[in-house]
């Protein structure tokens, strides 16, 4: 199993088009040590060569895809090394790239649970849309903690688990979130039996996510927000973090002190990180505490291999 990361920012990128926070200003004029970021997304790929899935298609999805040449083997006149495409919520940053998709030629095999499928069709219809163009085949992904597999990453056993979390401010559920609105991820390698927890927004862990957590040799898990008032604080939005689905890293229950109670051989891996996070800044204070807790923060590029 190996697993890129094409993108590894929250909404918006970093830095955000319109941001002239310290993180945003920082990185244009080059006055912090850090690096650009496109919208969180990863690709899975298995045991067969020149195949891979897509997991969420954020608005960068064409940088992404020319960033990373194994999703282009050029074996004919128009080609692609993914497969499928699994979305774990619908959010406007997990999904606009399917737009720049439409072209395949093949309906695209999607896999997402009914609530975001109907998100996609009637709050958000890029679905509609695509059956315009390439059209999609989707495959209902549902939680009864049941093992399917995802073509394109063959070899590699999924499972699909509900999150705390919030969906698009478009659902219907956003006030009130139903299972299926936000899900994790559960991989196995069915040849080494390592595996892989992948959660970009978690709200909260329960039972069942600290269970898969516990399970996996590298947690690759929301990275959004540091504080629980970071947006406030800096006057970006009148919510708290867990008010928009994420789970902060700092504070009492926060992310750290999840990750600190997981196996010391755990690999702990941040994504979906805000371009207000104090963390994308190399020198801070914050990354340092990441550090003595052993805790990566993703990069676009990065390599895994639980």
């Amino acid at each position: 199993m190996k697993i890129r990361v094409l993108g590894s920012a929250a909404g918006g990128g970093f830095p955000q088009w319109n941001c002239n926070c310290r993180n945003c200003s920082g990185v244009r004029s080059g006055t912090i040590r850090t690096s650009s970021r496109t919208q969180s997304s990863i690709v899975v790929g298995g045991n067969t060569a020149h195949e891979f899935v897509l997991v969420n298609a954020s608005p960068d999805i064409l940088s992404q895809l020319k960033s990373f040449e194994q999703l282009q083997p050029a074996r004919q006149i128009r080609d692609t090394a993914l497969k499928s495409i699994v979305l774990v919520d619908g959010q406007i940053d997990h999904t606009t790239g399917l737009f720049m998709l439409r072209e395949a030629r093949a309906p695209w095999p999607i896999w997402c649970t009914p609530a975001v499928h109907r998100d996609l069709t009637d709050g958000n219809p890029i679905l509609k849309v695509l059956d315009h163009y390439c059209g999609i085949e989707w495959n209902p992904v549902d939680l009864s903690d049941a093992w399917f597999e995802v073509k394109g990453a063959e070899g590699v056993r999924w499972k699909a688990f509900n999150l705390s979390s919030k969906p698009a401010p478009f659902s219907p559920n956003r006030a009130k979130p139903i299972p299926g609105d936000n899900i994790g991820l559960f991989l196995e390698d069915q040849s080494t039996h390592r595996k892989l927890f992948y959660a970009p927004g978690l709200g909260g862990v329960d039972d069942k996510v600290w269970e898969y957590m516990r399970a996996a040799d590298c947690v690759l898990v929301d990275g959004t927000f540091w504080a629980e008032d970071e947006m406030l604080a800096l006057g970006l939005s009148s919510k708290f973090a867990r008010d928009m689905g994420h789970l902060p890293q700092s504070g009492a229950g926060g992310m750290i002190e999840w990750l600190d109670r997981l196996p010391s051989s755990t690999r702990k891996v941040l994504i979906h990180i805000n371009n207000s996070n104090p963390i994308l800044d190399e020198d801070s204070t914050q990354r340092a505490d990441l550090r003595d807790h052993g805790i990566e923060v993703a990069y676009d590029g990065m390599e895994i291999e639980p």
